[in-house]
Formats: C-alpha cells, structure tokens, sequence
C-alpha cells in the first residue's frame, strides 16, 4: 500500500467516526442550530468573505467549509476522502447552506475544479499529509484570482517537532522530512477522544520548514501579505497543554514558550 493509499484509508476510517461525533469534539449540534465554528485565529485574521468565491482545500466532511458559507462566501471544498466528502454534502442537505463538494488529491484540484477563486483556505493538519509543498503551493496559486489570497492556519513546524515524555518536551522528530522517508506513526484511535479503534491505524506524515512553506508560495508567483506565529492552537497539542479560553491550548506556566501554531496570507498579485 502506498503512503497515500495508507492516509486515505486512515481518514476514512476517521471521518466515519468524526461524522457520528459521539464525543461532541466537532460540536455538530451546535453548528446546526447556527453557530461559527471558526477558530479564534482565523476567525480574526480571514476577514470579509461574503460575496468572495472560496475553495477550502482538505476540507474533512466540510464544517470549516460550511461555516465560511454561512459567513456569505460562495464555496468549493476539496478532501480526499470519500466518506468525508459525503458527509459535507449530507451536512450541505441540512443546512440549505451555498457549498459545492468535490473527493479528489488536493495536488489535482486545478483539474477537479473550474475557474478562479478569490480565497483558498486550508486550516489544522493539513499539510503534514504532503510529501511535495512546493507543488502543493503551486497548486495553490493556479487556483487564484489576481488579486485573490491563499490563507493557512497549521500546528507550527517548531512545535510538531517535539513530543511529551513524563512531564516535560523532548526533540523527537527531524526538523524537515524527505519526500522518500516520511514519519510513520500507528495510532489505533483518533484524537476526538472516541475510542473506536480504527481499521487502518498506520500514517505517514512530513514536516516542512517555514522556509519550505514560503519559499514555495513565493516561487509560484505569491506575495507574502503577512506572517503570523502564535502561542496557542486549538486542540491539546500535547497532554501537558492547558486550557487558554476560547477552545484554545497553550503551554503551562512552567515551560518556555515556543510557537504552537502559524498562520499567513499569500496574495496573487
């Protein structure tokens, strides 16, 4: 089975147990009865989007998707998962919300999609399931308007680089990994706190560097808008991380803060 074909089965099996939501992790009943599920960063940074047309890469089963539709954004979302993208389309159904949903490999989606979108947006795990960023930033780019932005929010390389062991931070994991040797984990549950043990346990992920990230943006014709790090993301990042309000987590009192999370703007010009 190759890396790909292992992710997509994983994720499968994930978005089957997220869709059921039995833990309240996604708060799916709370979106339903009209409530943003935007996180704190991008919900501050992303800005106006009605009447913008959108593509949310890696979209999952379309919440983010949806909830930017709801904000008056007309909307395309990517995933590659099967499951996912029928459950964004049930969850479309009951909303009567404005959103398009497409199963396809985020690196194809200039050919899944027609024509030019004012935003792309991807946020929260997405890019540590691509072996190639500097394709996935030219994907990114075609799919813009001039004038048009692409904006991410991910858990900060520095931060996915270490791991918790007993009570304190240890360097577990390179700082940049090769297409060829990707990091390989066996988790036999997914991180909604369900413990529904899932059928294919086994993935394969890469860090990419910042300057893996902008570099690329910047190759494929990007502009650089803003660059933001940020004390804070919005899962338990590690068991140690602690509440910080809003959904947020953050590193205890006692240990030196490092970035947790980074978001940027990247305009075509």
């Amino acid at each position: 089975m190759s890396y790909g074909d292992a992710n997509l089965a994983n994720w499968d099996d994930r978005a089957a147990i997220h869709l059921r939501d039995a833990t309240g992790f996604y708060r799916l009943d709370a979106f339903r009865a009209g409530e943003d599920m935007l996180n704190p960063i991008e919900a501050a940074e992303i800005g106006d989007v009605a009447g913008r047309r959108l593509v949310h890469l890696q979209c999952h089963f379309g919440l983010d998707s949806l909830s930017l539709a709801r904000r008056g954004a007309t909307v395309t979302g990517i995933d590659f998962s099967g499951v996912a993208i029928d459950g964004a389309r049930k969850l479309t159904a009951e909303t009567g919300l404005d959103a398009h949903f497409v199963q396809g490999d985020v690196l194809a989606a200039r050919d899944l999609v027609d024509g030019q979108f004012d935003i792309a947006y991807t946020t929260w795990g997405t890019i540590i399931w691509l072996a190639d960023i500097r394709r996935w930033a030219a994907t990114a780019a075609s799919l813009l308007a001039p004038g048009g932005f692409l904006y991410i929010a991910d858990a900060h390389p520095t931060a996915l680089g270490f791991e918790q062991s007993g009570d304190d931070l240890v360097l577990a994991h390179p700082w940049r990994t090769p297409a060829e040797r990707p990091l390989v984990f066996d988790g036999p549950e997914t991180y909604t706190g369900d413990t529904t043990p899932l059928a294919h346990p086994r993935t394969y992920e890469w860090q990419h560097p910042l300057s893996a990230i902008i570099g690329g943006l910047l190759d494929a014709g990007l502009r650089l808008d803003f660059l933001h790090e940020h004390e804070e993301v919005p899962w338990q990042i590690y068991p140690l991380a602690v509440p910080a309000g809003r959904g947020m987590y953050r590193l205890p009192d006692r240990i030196p803060a490092i970035p947790l999370a980074f978001s940027l703007k990247a305009v075509r010009p």
